[in-house]
């Protein structure tokens, strides 16, 4: 037997106890002799020499440290507990319970995270927000990801990246035209507005609810510097041609993947086949952290621009707490700055400080684990609603995959064929009514917007089908936490609206 004394490691056939003084038993962990050390099966595992655990003058800190362990151990469990008693989600009656077009999906493991997280107390970006860096990356193929407060900073940061001087020649600049579309979420096209660019607006096609690729080249002009544009709804773009006409133009592409993480086209992720992706982690995406945003790219001078341009402009590329990266801190001369002006304090753009904290990037890490079962519900929910809706296609534009892609569908979008004939607004009072929650398809038409009042674009074509968006269209969710048996509720609902909203 060995036993220690005070707070204590005791070894009583294969289990150490921690006791604290002496007396009251806190947890055990199973312990492995291995000839002349035990093994302690702790979640991350670590070998103590019997000398060590003998050691009079070492036993203080080593029980420190497992002490330590063992009570995050006791919390876990209470959280564990907790998450068993009050956060189980409710039985779904038809009819009475809401069905949310969106919602966060988490279980024990995120709220464990989070706290173990929070025990640490770093608060700002520590070991959770590079593990999630380093893992998001390797899951999307990229070779840098960098964690931002939301997927609006996200598509902030990979704009402004792109005015830096660093890029030279291929900066963007005050006046210089920007590719997008008007029916999307404000935040891929406000961006180009603040950085004083101008967007030129790109009509889209129905069903897919994407950029019409044909009218993409007749947009360009000699002022034109880069296309951004989402992923609508999970659904990709025609990146062939996008690319094809970046290429030919040499105009920089920027994918804000916000809606569509996880979908593929060409049997690549979408994010990754442009210069710049970005990607949202607030509750209604494929994966949340609360707050929170990531942008990448496989290009080390972007990667840079865009973490200056994230933590307050600086030049230094030092992570937090540490000095001297660059072995010359003291030996720049940058702008009009004497020379040896201390590096960590030397800015090169006119930045924001659009960091997260650690206790969002490790409930990131444990959603990123659950991705793919979260994609895989996402398509299984849309193609049992898009089934069970067959019977309205008369009536209703129901929605189509872009050739050439695999989508990770954010929402079942639809748009009704005659607005004179049946009102989109009286389908979604209908539903609404009914317990299914609807949204439009974000803004409509950015252009009509009250927001837009007064800002510079350019119209490269009529946008006949933005407009038809803005009047007729609507969506539902098919997001994970909705089961067959709400599916079909929502399918049944949305055939009876049709009937009700006929004029």
């Amino acid at each position: 037997m060995l036993k220690l004394i005070g707070e204590v490691i005791k070894y009583e056939g294969r289990m150490i106890a921690i006791v604290d003084k002496g007396t009251k038993i806190i947890t055990g962990f199973e312990c492995e002799f291995l000839g002349d050390s035990y093994n302690l099966n702790f979640d991350n595992k670590e070998e103590f020499t019997v000398s060590e655990l003998m050691n009079a003058e070492q036993v203080g800190n080593l029980n420190q440290k497992l002490l330590e362990q063992a009570k995050r151990k006791i919390i876990f469990n209470q959280v564990e507990e907790f998450h068993k008693l009050f956060h189980q989600r409710e039985d779904f009656v038809p009819g009475e319970s809401n069905l949310s077009y969106a919602g966060k999906i988490y279980d024990k493991d995120e709220m464990i995270a989070l706290t173990d997280a929070s025990l640490d107390f770093w608060l700002t970006a520590g070991r959770f927000y590079k593990e999630f860096e380093k893992s998001f990356a390797k899951y999307l193929g990229v070779r840098y990801a960098l964690l931002t407060t939301s997927g609006s900073s996200a598509n902030l940061l990979a704009v402004s990246s792109l005015t830096s001087p660093k890029l030279g020649d291929k900066r963007l600049k005050r006046g210089d035209e920007v590719i997008t579309v008007a029916a999307g979420f404000p935040t891929t096209v406000t961006p180009i507005v603040q950085n004083g660019l101008i967007p030129v607006f790109v009509d889209v096609d129905l069903a897919t609810y994407n950029i019409s690729a044909d009218q993409i080249e007749q947009a360009v002009s000699d002022k034109t510097k880069a296309i951004v544009i989402a992923h609508t709804m999970g659904n990709p773009f025609n990146l062939d041609e996008v690319m094809r006409v970046a290429g030919k133009y040499n105009l920089w592409v920027i994918e804000d993947n916000c809606d569509a993480l996880g979908a593929k086209y060409n049997g690549k992720l979408t994010g990754t086949i442009g210069h710049i992706g970005t990607s949202s982690f607030y509750p209604p995406h494929h994966m949340t952290m609360g707050e929170g945003g990531a942008v990448y790219t496989n290009d080390p001078k972007l990667k840079m621009i865009i973490e200056s341009f994230r933590d307050w402009g600086r030049d230094c590329w030092c992570p937090s707490g540490c000095d001297n990266t660059c072995k010359k801190r003291f030996d720049w001369q940058l702008g009009q700055l004497p020379r040896g002006y201390d590096h960590k304090y030397t800015y090169s753009h006119i930045g924001y400080n659009l960091k997260v904290t650690d206790m969002q990037a490790a409930i990131g890490l444990e959603q990123l684990k659950k991705l793919p079962m979260f994609i895989e519900k996402r398509n299984r929910n849309f193609d049992r609603l898009k089934n069970n809706l067959k019977s309205i296609e008369n009536d209703i534009i129901l929605p189509e995959a872009t050739p050439n892609s695999e989508p990770s569908w954010f929402g079942f979008v639809m748009t009704v064929k005659d607005g004179d004939k049946i009102s989109r607004n009286r389908i979604t009072q209908y539903l609404e009514e009914n317990k299914v929650q609807t949204r439009m398809l974000f803004a409509g038409n950015l252009t009509k917007q009250p927001a837009f009042e007064g800002v510079e674009y350019r119209l490269a074509s009529d946008l006949k089908n933005t407009d038809k968006i803005m009047n007729n269209t609507f969506l539902v969710g098919v997001y994970p936490g909705l089961t067959e048996e709400m599916i079909d509720y929502m399918s049944e609902k949305i055939i009876e609206a049709v009937g009700y909203a006929k004029l």
